[in-house]
């Protein structure tokens, strides 16, 4: 194993701790370690921890609940729990936070260098999956989507991926790339969506000098440049009959012509395909092509929308607020949980994507180290993000003079943008000119 790797020793008995850490140490692993719950998330929150190994009883936090935690802190981390305490209640507990491994104390040395090394190893088939690719979540149909990308990946197998727009599609086709045996040949996404439906047959097959008003040059299309490697057919619902006919037969025997052309070329090329389009009932209406339709779904993978997982939405926002900061030089550090609990009842009908342009967008606007409602997009807080905390009036105020402190609480809020202001007051921007102009007159 390489020195890099590193684990997270939590545990509050200081003699299973100083072994524990030198079990790690003799395997050439890196360690830190942690005597209680907080000290081990300030411990992930600063390094890039591979494993943690921690206590399910401790003084505060249990291991339940560091797992929980962590799971948020730093979703690619795989997690060990060790404990005097066991019971199946408690394994099947831990399995279903995320918890790769369930081992009850007393334990043979050689049973936690398996359980590390094979966190290890996961941890570096996952771990650009979880953190490069954020594909987080742990609902079951996630971990199922990644189990299909694991087992999927080492094969020859052709792809469809199935999903609404801003589910991760792409992220998927990438990390079964990333995974297979075709890695470091070339890999040509092609969004189907975006092309000219009267162009995509001469980008997909390319095109002889002449064929069609244009085209000036011969050009190879894009299934001979991905020759050798993986190509990425983004939106393949969107294709014409003449388009489907042409691809069926290069997912039969990998032979097409270029438009225009005569000459039959071969190329050797895996598809990876993706819709949001229902092609279940594109086969009932005839739009699309029953034989490429199994062609293309030899192994599916479906990507849920997020309003069916919102449990992953704090992963997720954890994870894009970390992002983001690195990207606006911001450092917003938390997110308020009434932040949350907004975030998980909204339906995201953008999904995952609109939620990272959402946490965007709160980072930009914040002005404090915790991302608060009105720091949201106004179409997702709605109300509930209107009037800023901190916003206040005594008992006895009459409503004129607490309706001028509102709007004057909510201008120092705004550092003076009146247009901010009235859109967190829910008023337009002349109604809020007028009452400024009544309260100076009185």
């Amino acid at each position: 194993m390489s020195n890099a790797r590193r684990v997270l020793v939590v545990e509050d008995t200081t003699a299973m701790r100083e072994s524990l850490c030198r079990i790690v140490q003799r395997q050439g692993w890196n360690y830190d370690q942690a005597v209680d719950g907080e000290t081990a998330l300030d411990v992930l929150r600063k390094k890039d921890i591979d494993v943690m190994v921690v206590d399910l009883r401790m003084p505060g936090m249990s291991g339940l609940e560091v797992l929980r935690a962590g799971r948020i802190v730093s979703p690619g981390t795989q997690v060990i729990i060790i404990t005097a305490f066991g019971t199946i209640e408690n394994a099947v507990e831990a399995m279903k936070l995320g918890a790769l491994d369930f081992i009850v104390k007393p334990f043979k040395r050689s049973t936690i260098v398996r359980a590390v090394g094979k966190a290890l190893q996961r941890r570096g088939t996952l771990g650009g999956i979880n953190e490069e690719e954020e594909i987080i979540g742990t609902t079951q149909a996630i971990r199922e989507a990644l189990t299909a990308v694991r087992v999927v990946a080492p094969t020859s197998a052709t792809v469809l991926i199935v999903g609404e727009s801003g589910t991760g599609k792409e992220l998927i086709a990438n990390a079964i790339q990333k995974s297979s045996a075709r890695k470091d040949g070339p890999f040509v996404k092609v969004n189907c969506a975006a092309l000219p439906v009267t162009l995509l047959e001469s980008e997909l097959f390319g095109h002889e000098k002449g064929s069609f008003t244009g085209a000036v040059s011969q050009r190879k299309g894009r299934f001979e440049l991905a020759d050798g490697g993986t190509i990425f057919l983004d939106e393949v619902g969107q294709f014409m009959p003449s388009t489907q006919a042409k691809l069926l037969r290069i997912l039969q025997s990998g032979e097409f012509e270029r438009v225009g052309g005569v000459r039959t070329l071969s190329v050797d090329v895996r598809v990876i395909a993706a819709t949001n389009v229902d092609l279940d009932a594109a086969l009932k209406n005839g739009s699309f092509r029953e034989d490429l339709f199994y062609r293309l779904n030899v192994v599916r993978i479906n990507m849920p929308p997020l309003r069916e997982r919102p449990e992953d939405i704090p992963l997720l926002a954890e994870y894009f607020l970390r992002k983001c900061n690195l990207k606006e030089s911001k450092n917003v550090t938390s997110i308020c949980p009434e932040t949350i609990e907004v975030l998980k009842r909204y339906s995201w009908p953008g999904n995952v994507r609109e939620l990272e342009n959402a946490i965007e967008r709160a980072i930009v606007f914040s002005d404090g180290d915790c991302i608060q409602l009105w720091d949201l997009p106004h179409e997702l807080a709605g109300s509930e993000g209107r009037i800023p905390r901190g916003v206040s009036v005594k008992i006895g105020t009459s409503v004129k003079e607490a309706e001028r402190k509102l709007i004057e609480q909510t201008l120092n809020r705004t550092n003076g943008d009146k247009r901010a202001a009235a859109n967190l007051l829910g008023i337009s921007l002349r109604t809020l000119y007028r009452k400024l102009e009544d309260n100076n007159r009185k």
